[in-house]
Order: structure tokens, then C-alpha cells, then sequence
């Protein structure tokens, strides 16, 4: 009597553990959603920010990458369901980098322009002027300014564009 009171017992704590294992997966698993959607949602303006300035990817590719350490599980569940790597893939990051390049080229082909214009003017000045030494200063000056310009901007160019790539190692 008492060894089947003793089972009774003994199957009554199994259940009763079974139960509670099961509810505090069950609990596990809501936290993991709750924050995979918050982490959906913090990291969604930094897609757009991305889309917007490739740069914006400098900021937060580093942030994602703290993130994924700190919540792995949620972020392995965010990329189950999203088919590829949150929030930023390779395939992003090369687009960015693409995009980066793209833009620079743009922007040196208007600066170029840019300039052309403002030489031919100021030449077309220097000549109507008899060489005049403010008309040869002006055209020294458009010089000057189009080789700062361009420095600036070049060097802005190979920072980003030497971070981005890094970002792709």
C-alpha cells in the first residue's frame, strides 16, 4: 500500500514537473518573439537609414552585430523567418558599397561639369579683360577651389568606402 502510494506520489511530482517545463518554454519562447519583434522594429529605421546613406550602414551594421551577440536567439529566429541575415546581409552590404561608388561617380562627373563651366567663364573674363591680374586671380581661385573641393570629397569617399568593405571581411 504504501510502495503504490509512494508511485501515486512519485507520478503526481513527474507531471507536475512536465507541466511547469513545459509552460517555462512556453514562456521562453514569448520573451524570444516579444524581443525579436522589438528588435524588428529598432532595427527597421536603420534599414531605411542605409537605403537612404549607404554611411548610415557604418553606424548600424556595429549596433546589429552587438545585438546578435547579446539576443542570438532571437536574432536566429528573426533570420529563419526573413530568409537571410538580419538586418543586414552581405548582399545589403555590397549593395551599399555599390551604391557609395555609384554616387561618388556621379558627383565627380557634376563637379567636373561644375567647374568646366566656371573656368570657361572665368577665362572668357580674363580674355575680355586684357589679362587683367583680378581676372587672372579670379580663374586661379576657381582652380583652387575645384582641387579642395574634390580632395575633400575624395577623401570622405575612401574613408567610407575602405569601412564599408571592411564590413563585407
Amino acid at each position: 500500500m504504501v510502495l503504490i502510494a509512494a508511485l501515486i506520489v512519485a507520478g503526481a511530482v513527474l507531471a507536475g514537473a512536465v507541466l511547469v517545463a513545459s509552460a517555462l518554454g512556453a514562456a521562453r519562447e514569448d520573451v524570444t518573439r516579444t524581443r525579436a519583434a522589438s528588435l524588428l522594429a529598432t532595427f527597421a529605421s536603420g534599414v531605411g537609414a542605409a537605403e537612404a546613406d549607404p554611411r548610415a550602414m557604418l553606424v548600424w551594421e556595429p549596433l546589429a552585430r552587438v545585438a546578435r551577440q547579446t539576443w542570438p536567439e532571437e536574432f536566429a529566429l528573426l533570420e529563419r523567418t526573413g530568409a537571410g541575415t538580419f538586418p543586414f546581409g552581405r548582399e545589403r552590404l555590397q549593395a551599399a558599397h555599390a551604391r557609395w561608388t555609384t554616387e561618388w561617380l556621379a558627383w565627380e562627373r557634376t563637379h567636373d561639369a561644375e567647374y568646366k563651366l566656371k573656368a570657361a567663364v572665368a577665362e572668357h573674363e580674363l580674355v575680355a579683360a586684357g589679362g587683367a591680374p583680378h581676372a587672372r586671380a579670379k580663374l586661379d581661385a576657381i582652380e583652387s577651389e575645384k582641387l579642395d573641393r574634390y580632395q575633400k570629397r575624395y577623401e570622405e569617399y575612401v574613408r567610407v568606402s575602405k569601412a564599408l568593405q571592411a564590413l563585407l571581411v
